[in-house]
């Protein structure tokens, strides 16, 4: 006598022990074999719109392994699948054949178990699964199954239903799965063809530069990049990441002066669902996003406090805490980090945090200006020529006009490539067809306040006063406006957040702030007349 009770029970946490199906069905075949004779089972599914059956898996005596075996049912069998489909919410339908060679529905099991002398038993999970298909269990010693064998078996009709329902998705994750990673890998090949492999200047003014990188890029230690905005500092975090084992994984650029204070800790280490008034659902951060590969923090010098303690955190253990959240979660990443500012003097005010400085410092690169490498101009003039036709539809390829390179090659550049390519693109737009030219170069910034310079003051300004007050006369020209095509945003080349921060860290009020110290502006924020300055902002 068998204790069905029991045999359930052991079967079922056979069966459903394990997403691999087909150590699932060893499991429970090495099982149910002391109750039932068997040496081999299959797991089918079955198409009724095409007629078309399927062995998914398979184990023996020997193991289980995934199969793909294909096979057109017979039209005569068709009709007896089909009956069986339209009674199978009365009871679980088992099908028994003494000899499979001779069985009208599981002869086409012959060809698969190789013996058509072999005994079969079929039983087909419930129509509410939304699944056709079964579980075959056979012996090639073509022994009988009973009538006690047929209860047993029938007994297994749910567990198996799970377990087939449950590989059925398992398998269609595993196939986002891989849709995903190439995916992946295609964005970053396009990722790779559209930032360069090719570093302008790697044989000339940056040489040097080249030179660290390919000694630092093969490691995990920390970069600085240190250098003026607009130098590309970007661009040599890319070339750091693209050559180093990391390739192939993510590269997660964060510009961390774009980013609202109040939701700093957020967007690097995420949340929890309910971490706070808003938090609908658990967010991934940056950092969790960049597993497995690298993350590059540009304006590194605008990390709040806390934020400064958690990422050494990071740095040194390697781990971090989601917002609101109790669980440590461990982080395999690269660290590059960027920054303009002068990182000692923010040590000496208490604006940076001294052991994350000395962590970040391990190995800093100084980018050197673009006037420092002049050399290069020529190269970067034609790369940008040929992007920026491309991404307008130019179809001639544009060309330059007599003493061009000259004139690019005496300007100062004070916006260094950023400003090189921005002047190369409004060439194209306003030369339509014809040779370039750059009359215009700097004129923009003449103009900016007519008769006053750029950042004006005196010669014992400092960095602070400087942007401050070249902040507020570009307000003053756009009638204190910051976002919008009109704005002082769009005047000074700036993202309308990231010029927002900046204010906020100089003590410029705008919004409600402005309107109380008399600005107008409602749509866009208004701008108080201050000379408070605190902070210095990265720009």
């Amino acid at each position: 006598m068998v204790d069905e009770k029991d045999f359930f029970r052991e079967a079922t946490l056979r069966i459903c022990g394990s997403l691999e199906i087909e150590k699932a069905l060893w499991d429970c075949l090495i099982y149910i074999r002391d109750y039932i004779p068997a040496d081999m089972i299959f797991m089918n599914v079955y198409d009724p719109g095409t007629g078309i059956g399927e062995t998914l898996a398979r184990a023996d005596l020997q193991g289980g392994r995934l199969a793909s075996l294909k096979l057109t049912v017979p039209q005569a069998a068709r009709h007896v699948i089909d009956d069986i489909l339209k009674n199978a919410h009365r009871a679980p339908h088992i099908i028994v054949a003494d000899r499979v060679g001779e069985h009208p529905l599981l002869g086409p099991m012959a060809a698969i178990a190789g013996n058509p002398d072999a005994a079969f038993m079929a039983i087909g999970p419930k129509p509410e699964w939304n699944l056709f298909g079964g579980i075959f269990i056979g012996n090639h010693a073509g022994e009988k199954y009973t009538d006690e064998h047929v209860q047993l078996f029938s007994l297994l009709n749910e567990p198996f239903a799970i377990a087939f329902s449950n590989y059925i998705r398992y398998r269609e994750v595993l196939r986002l799965k891989d849709i995903l990673a190439d995916d992946n890998r295609y964005l970053q090949n396009e990722l790779r063809q559209q930032t360069g492999d090719e570093i302008i200047g790697a044989n000339f003014g940056l040489k040097q530069v080249m030179e660290m990188v390919g000694q630092v890029a093969p490691l995990t230690s920390p970069v600085l990049l240190l250098g003026e905005t607009g130098a590309g500092k970007e661009v040599i975090a890319t070339a750091i990441h693209n050559l180093s084992p990391r390739r192939n994984g993510p590269f997660i650029k964060v510009n961390c002066g774009a980013i609202p204070e109040s939701l700093m800790d957020s967007e690097l280490f995420g949340h929890e669902k309910g971490a706070f008034t808003g938090a609908l659902f658990q967010k991934r951060g940056r950092f969790e996003r960049a597993q497995g590969g690298t993350i590059f923090l540009d304006e590194i010098g605008e990390l709040t406090p806390g934020a400064q303690i958690r990422l050494l955190r990071v740095i040194q253990e390697k781990e971090i805490e989601r917002i609101g959240g109790t669980e440590t979660l461990n982080v395999d990443i690269r660290v590059i980090t960027a920054t303009h500012r002068n990182l000692e003097a923010m040590l000496t005010e208490g604006k940076f945090r001294e052991d994350l400085y000395f962590r970040l410092r391990v190995f800093p690169i100084l980018i050197p200006t673009l006037r420092d490498r002049c050399a290069d101009i020529p190269a970067l003039v034609q790369h940008f020529m040929m992007k920026k036709a491309r991404e307008m539809g130019v179809v001639d390829v544009p060309t330059l006009a007599p003493g061009a390179i000259d004139q690019l090659m005496h300007y100062s550049w004070p916006g260094n490539v950023r400003e090189l390519q921005n002047a190369v693109e409004r060439a194209l737009i306003l030369n339509r067809g014809n040779p370039l030219t750059f009359d215009d170069l700097g004129e923009t910034a003449k103009n900016m306040v007519p008769g006053t310079p750029l950042l004006g003051g005196g010669s014992g300004d400092s960095l602070d006063q400087a942007v401050s007050r070249c902040i507020r006369r570009a307000l003053e020209t756009t009638g204190d406006r910051v976002g919008g095509e009109k704005g002082a945003a769009k005047l000074l080349k700036m993202n309308s957040s990231t010029l927002r921060a900046k204010m906020r860290k100089l003590g410029i009020p705008f919004g409600r702030k402005g309107q109380k110290t008399g600005s107008s502006d409602l749509a866009e924020g208004g701008i108080g007349k201050t000379t408070s300055s605190s902070r210095s902002g990265g720009w």
